[in-house]
């Protein structure tokens, strides 16, 4: 890797796992394997950016220009711009949680949420990373990837796959995923969270190709056929109404 790609990658290192808050100089060396002159000259660059932080008997923790650029990325992502006023008004209306995901290398990242009631919990909070064959939110994503894409990551994990009921080979999988994108939208039940389901339909970019999804949850109990029905119909329709305004900036 080039010396840049090799500093910025010790920013993976947060992302990694969930418990990865801080990191102390003695453990990030030991993750890299960078000698430790680099290391310093690294840790140096990244503070003095902003990216990174460090606390005194803590270690270095992401720093604060990260959130000022979450910041900016809330208030002028022209995705969430589009979708902030028909995830409130589905989220109200179906007494639900409006969550939309954008695909991020081979995962899916929630970026925004509006809650229609306070009595719904999602572990699907805005900065979380799930992969992209669990819930409706990802497999509404993952119907429309590319073909090669698809074949690439089913190569990975032909047993990711299987498990999540997509199928043991290749070619099962392209049928299963043909029937998402035939029918226009998605629904699991208790895939993130227990006791709710998720109602998804992707989200495109103006060269029509998939950019995230929209989706809905909702108290599993309460849901009929009928009702899912209903929501899916508008989740399509909100999706749809996303899609064109993103195409239009």
């Amino acid at each position: 890797m080039q010396s840049h790609e090799r500093m910025l990658g010790i920013l993976d290192l947060f992302d990694s796992d969930e418990n990865y808050v801080a990191l102390t100089f003695d453990e990030i060396h030991a993750r890299v394997g960078y000698t430790r002159s680099t290391l310093y000259r690294y840790l140096k660059a990244l503070t003095d950016a902003g990216l990174l932080s460090s606390l005194p008997g803590l270690g270095y923790v992401l720093g604060s220009r990260i959130i000022e650029l979450d910041y900016k990325i809330r208030s002028g992502d022209p995705l969430i711009r589009a979708a902030r006023p028909v995830m409130e008004e589905l989220a109200g209306r179906f007494s639900g949680i409006a969550l939309l995901c954008r695909k991020y290398r081979e995962h899916v990242l929630c970026i925004h949420q509006e809650r229609g009631t306070e009595t719904l919990q999602s572990n699907y909070d805005r900065g979380r990373v799930r992969p992209l064959l669990l819930g409706a939110a990802s497999v509404a994503i993952l119907a429309y990837i590319p073909a090669y894409q698809l074949g690439r990551l089913y190569n990975r994990i032909p047993e990711e796959f299987d498990a999540a009921g997509f199928g043991k080979s290749l070619a099962e999988v392209k049928a299963n995923l043909k029937v998402h994108r035939q029918q226009g939208w998605v629904v699991t039940t208790g895939e993130v969270t227990p006791g709710v389901a998720g109602i998804a339909a992707p989200v495109f970019d103006g060269e029509h190709d998939v950019l995230g999804s929209l989706s809905l949850t909702v108290r599993e109990s309460q849901m009929t056929p009928d009702k899912v029905q209903r929501i899916a119909e508008q989740v399509v329709l909100c999706a749809r109404i996303i899609s064109n305004a993103v195409a239009q900036n």
